[in-house]
């Protein structure tokens, strides 16, 4: 039993799925741990890892033409004047008339796998374990133990396999589930000092794009001879195994890598002698350095904010598998988040995470496992600046500024503007639109750019610094909007037309429509922020913002999804896209614009959960936060809870009863939490706005917040208190179950704030 939050999970048998293996990361490479003691399985991803596409040369999915965006913008005109005269189909011929194209998809590498020949060694005495802190997946028996992790520190898979006389086939295997039967596949193998370099080279087919893995093991004791396709090692006492994969055109120059991985494992040292009577205690040394290295940066993020529920200690000790079968369970929501942190600080770094994080074992992920970015992405990110990850911030940075050049060929093609526009689904490469149909006219969605900025935006009010990457972005986003915002309606405000809802349509119209809410909400903020972050151009963006409509309130007295006369909402729909106004932006609030709070409130209610995908769920529970609602995010939490979401590995899924592997929930509930405890803006606090019935009582530390300071917070049913540790001098308005009152805060003094909850 524990008195504190469980920093880990545990299960008392292997993974009999790869959906339930544990899982580590760095951004770059990830794996996935079975922990099974005969068959020591660990499927290796890695970020790049995508399959090309007919423009990369494998002449196998049609016209190269279809991976850019449609040129379309000379037609945008009478487009618009169609639309504006009432012909609600108008938008469904706005196309070249290409089929559906979806991204390429994200796939796994291979596996490296330690069989035992002989298989005599059954799980006696068997427990995996996944440490949250340091990011090892461990799987123990009596007398053998294997270690996996993925070094922040030097980007490698290190694997330390210990035991007496351990006798082991190793290879590096390629067979995974659906794997292409016409992947090039060749394998390498040699003994070396240490024991051995083995090397799996694969070509995708009819291209000169392929990936290459490379293993450095190294032996501690007994006997290591060549097995092709791999070795066997025979009587060691230990095995320590360093794995990269590179995605490469041509020939990897695999010598070349197995020095790299060797000067890693020496460390300076004298070279590896197997041979020696303290060859295992040079394994130790090289494992024990090449830990330490990793786990002072990732300990130092994850342990950033923590939140402890104080729950039952004989629950804390269950494992992850047991305790999800509790789902009203404190101690659940406290693994839940401490494993969302783990894994989205684990799936981010030369990229934020994608629909499957950072990890697949099937070749066929659902929607190609990419980025979507009409929600997903933005809900899985969404808890990172509070949350204190700006790892995770800078990983979707990085995305941005690398596929800015093709947001401008989209601006361009399509609407025939300066500035950019973000597709809703990018493989990580290619930013051009070019997944769209008739259902899903994509194309026409041009509140994606505003979208993404919005947590580089929430970042620099942390840190009270501009980004000037995130600066320029922001001038073209406002640029775009410029030359796009030129049609009026009788009023003399501007119109959003084309306009387009992800992924809903009106009840009486089509999927093209006028002035959604998504695009009037993210056009005000777009503009808005980029004059803050512009004064030279502040004048011209803000009058632009102000002649914008407002939202519209329909017959239910619920915000409209289309601030357009005679456009009918379609309320059954998993995307909440209408009120973006509300989560994530802060344009209809309780406090400001109450009114328009309550409509988007009933407009929430009437929501209904269309297919109980996981993300729609999470999402209402964010927007109900921040409007005060914590029965609604009980039951938004409690649909995923109950709804058998979450794999043994504390991963998630898409739809209930573990259907699709899908970090949605995984890494957006840990967002759901912090926002039901503490809200900022940078001129604002709200303290406790919508604790959900499981959060009676606990403490959240670590909380940053958009006006510069670290929040520490303890609440019970009978009061809390709030330690504010500021970075900059400023008053914000402090808001409780009380109201609201004024608060000025001085930099480098702490301030104690005593809260009643009731």
């Amino acid at each position: 039993m524990t008195s504190a939050p469980v920093h880990g999970t545990w299960e008392p048998r292997p993974a009999g799925r790869w959906e339930d293996a544990f899982l580590s990361g760095n951004g770059h490479h990830g794996t996935l741990t079975f922990g099974d003691p005969n068959d020591d399985r660990t499927v290796v991803t890695h970020h790049t890892l995508v399959r090309p596409g007919d423009s990369d040369g494998d002449g196998g999915d049609g016209d190269d033409r279809y991976r850019m965006p449609p040129r379309l913008a000379e037609g945008l005109t009478d487009l618009q004047d169609r639309l504006l005269a009432g012909d609600l189909t108008a938008a469904e011929g706005f196309t070249d008339g290409r089929p559906l194209q979806w991204v390429r998809p994200f796939h796994p590498a291979f596996q490296i796998r330690l069989r035992r020949p002989d298989g005599d060694r059954g799980p006696g005495g068997y427990r995996r374990t996944l440490d949250f802190t340091t990011g090892v997946a461990e799987a123990a028996g009596t007398g053998w133990t294997s270690r996996v992790f993925v070094s922040r520190a030097d980007d490698v898979i290190v694997q330390y396999v210990t035991g007496p006389a351990l006798t082991v086939d190793v290879s590096l295997d390629h067979r995974l589930p659906g794997a292409p039967a016409a992947l090039g596949v060749g394998h390498g193998a040699v003994l070396t000092a240490e024991g051995a370099l083995l090397s799996l080279r694969v070509r995708y087919p009819r291209s000169d794009l392929g990936y290459t893995g490379v293993t450095l093991v190294a032996v501690g004791g007994g006997r290591t001879a060549l097995a092709p396709p791999g070795l066997r090692v025979d009587g060691a006492r230990s095995v320590l195994l360093l794995t990269r994969v590179r995605r490469h055109t041509g020939e990897a120059d695999v010598t070349a890598e197995g020095s790299a991985l060797r000067a890693l494992l020496t460390g300076g040292r004298p070279a590896y002698d197997r041979t020696s009577h303290g060859a295992d205690v040079c394994g130790d040394a090289a494992y024990g350095d090449l830990l330490a290295r990793h786990v002072r940066p990732h300990r130092a993020a994850y342990e950033r904010v923590t939140l402890d529920l104080a729950a039952d200690p004989d629950e804390r000790a269950l494992p992850g598998s047991a305790l999800l079968t509790r789902p009203g369970s404190a101690a659940l929501l406290e693994r839940l988040f401490a494993a969302g942190r783990y894994h989205l600080l684990s799936s981010a770094g030369l990229l934020p995470p994608r629909l499957t994080g950072l990890w697949t074992g099937d070749w066929d992920t659902a929607w190609s496992g990419a980025f979507t970015t009409d929600a997903n992405l933005n809900l899985q990110t969404a808890s990172a600046t509070a949350a204190a990850l700006p790892e995770v911030t800078r990983a979707l940075a990085h995305l941005i500024r690398r596929q800015l050049p093709d947001w401008r060929d989209n601006a361009r093609a399509v609407f025939g503007t300066r500035g950019v526009v973000a597709p809703a689904h990018t493989d990580g490469e290619c930013g051009h639109s070019h997944h769209f149909s008739r259902e899903y006219p994509l194309h026409l969605w041009t509140a994606g750019a505003d979208w993404l900025l919005k947590p580089l935006v929430d970042h620099d009010e942390t840190y009270g610094e501009r980004d000037p990457d995130t600066a320029a972005a922001l001038a073209e986003v406002a640029l775009f909007y410029e030359d796009f915002l030129t049609r009026t309606d009788s009023a003399g405000r501007l119109v959003v037309v084309p306009s387009y809802s992800p992924e809903n349509r009106p009840a009486n119209g089509s999927w093209g429509a006028i002035n959604a809410a998504m695009d009037l909400s993210a056009a005000r903020h777009a503009l808005l922020t980029a004059a803050a972050y512009h004064p030279e151009h502040a004048d011209r963006w803000r009058t632009l913002a102000h002649r914008l409509p407002p939202h519209r309130i329909n017959a239910d007295g619920a915000l409209a999804e289309w601030a357009w006369p005679d456009l009918e909402d379609s309320y059954d729909h998993r995307h909440l896209s209408h009120l973006h106004g509300v989560w994530p932006l802060d344009e209809i609030t309780p406090y400001d614009t109450p009114d328009l709070a309550a409509a988007a409130h009933r407009a929430l209610e009437l929501r209904g959960a269309e297919n109980d995908s996981a993300h729609g769920h999470l999402h209402h529970a964010l927007i109900a936060a921040r409007l005060r609602d914590g029965e609604r995010v009980a039951r938004a939490l409690g649909r995923v809870l109950d709804g058998d979401f979450f794999h043994d590995s504390l991963m998630s899924a898409h739809y209930p009863r573990r259907d699709v592997y899908n970090a949605d929930a995984a890494h957006t509930l840990p967002a759901v939490l912090i926002e039901a405890l503490v809200q900022s803006t940078p001129d604002r606090l709200v303290l406790l706005p919508a604790p959900p019935a499981a959060c009676a009582r606990g403490r959240l530390r670590g909380v940053r917040t958009r006006f510069g300071a670290v929040l520490d917070l303890t609440w019970s049913p009978d009061g809390a208190t709030a330690v504010l540790h500021p970075t900059r001098t400023c008053r914000i308005d402090l808001w409780t179950s009380a109201g609201a009152e004024p608060l000025d805060l001085v930099a480098g003094e702490d301030r104690v704030l005593p809260v009643r909850t009731r």
